[in-house]
């Protein structure tokens, strides 16, 4: 998405650390991009890449170790007063990964949806209206209140963990592979009803997956982040139909095939990524096309456009 106003947040050289001191390890390296409002920005990479651990920076349950992360043109990472971290919470939301896990089994349906909202000065009685709103707007019967989460099906705790989010009013939403843990026939409703929720508010999501043919369906723009590292940056279509970097044609070359002979015969690709040994300081983010971005040496970047050129690059 494109305009002249001023990105909703934006992701300058984030860096993220664990481990004491003399024994950390660098799970985000230098990791920079913009998220427009209105839009769902796709993060995929396989486990381990530091995708769950850029959502969590984002809603500031991850410290960082370097790098500003931007929201509204003001710097979120680092301390905030009370009021400022209030604020924050109420406008950033995350849908967590497993529905079962992220839902408190002692509380009922009621208290796990209107949560956030205790801390807001709010009246009891229109608080509970707000949580009985919130349930009907993702598709759950008002009569579930009085439940627990054990009494639900994993779809409609993921509903529960929805509702909790959109009782916030939040703008922004980092989507942590909300879908993974759902049958393949449920993954479907919970896509369309993020998807209107999204019209019908103007939300914008950080959708964070492994499954780059559910990021095909929901996602504007996809990067694609290996071991730490962000390797390509595009527009869904532009990324699908001439990925550059071969950890991106290695996740796409995995996506299955419906016709079962198409399957069969297809062509796995494997990406080991730097087996050079050259500092990250060595590599290079380039735009290599209008909104397509690219990460690896001078000599690397050469080669891959050499063999898939953009568009734009073509004779």
């Amino acid at each position: 998405m494109t305009g002249e106003a001023a990105p909703l947040l934006e992701i300058r050289n984030l860096v993220v650390e664990f481990g004491r001191r003399g024994k950390k390890t660098r799970a985000v390296d230098n990791v920079s991009f913009i998220v427009n409002k209105g839009e769902t920005f796709g993060i995929v990479g396989e486990s381990g890449s530091g995708k769950t651990t850029i959502g969590r920076s984002i809603i500031r349950l991850n410290p960082t170790a370097g790098g500003d992360i931007i929201y509204k043109g003001k710097r979120i990472n680092g301390r905030l007063s009370t009021a400022e971290d209030k604020q924050l919470t109420r406008e950033i939301q995350m849908i967590f990964q497993d529905p079962m896990s992220s839902l408190n089994e002692r509380a009922k349906v009621d208290y796990l949806v209107g949560e956030g909202l205790y801390n807001s000065g709010m009246q009891k009685e229109e608080r509970r209206k707000l949580v009985m709103q919130s349930l009907r707007d993702v598709g759950l019967r008002t009569e579930f209140a009085g439940r627990f989460p054990h009494e639900f099906s994993g779809g409609q705790r993921q509903r529960i963990g929805i509702a909790r989010c959109m009782v916030m009013q939040p703008e922004l939403i980092v989507a942590d592979e909300p879908i993974s843990a759902l049958d393949v026939s449920i993954r479907a409703q919970v896509l369309n009803l993020m998807s209107r929720l999204q019209r019908e508010r103007g939300l914008t999501y950080i959708f964070i997956s492994h499954d780059l043919s559910v990021m095909r369906f929901i996602c504007d723009r996809i990067a694609c982040l290996h071991k730490g590292v962000m390797v390509e940056l595009a527009d869904t279509e532009t990324l699908y139909q001439n990925p550059v970097h071969p950890y991106t044609k290695a996740l796409l070359s995995a996506i299955p095939e419906p016709d079962p002979d198409r399957e069969k015969n297809k062509t796995l690709l494997t990406y080991n990524g730097n087996s050079r040994g050259y500092s990250i300081d060595k590599l290079l983010w380039s735009e290599i096309e209008p909104g397509h971005f690219v990460n690896g040496t001078a000599e690397e970047l050469a080669g891959w456009v050499k063999e898939s050129p953009p568009p734009s690059l073509r004779a």
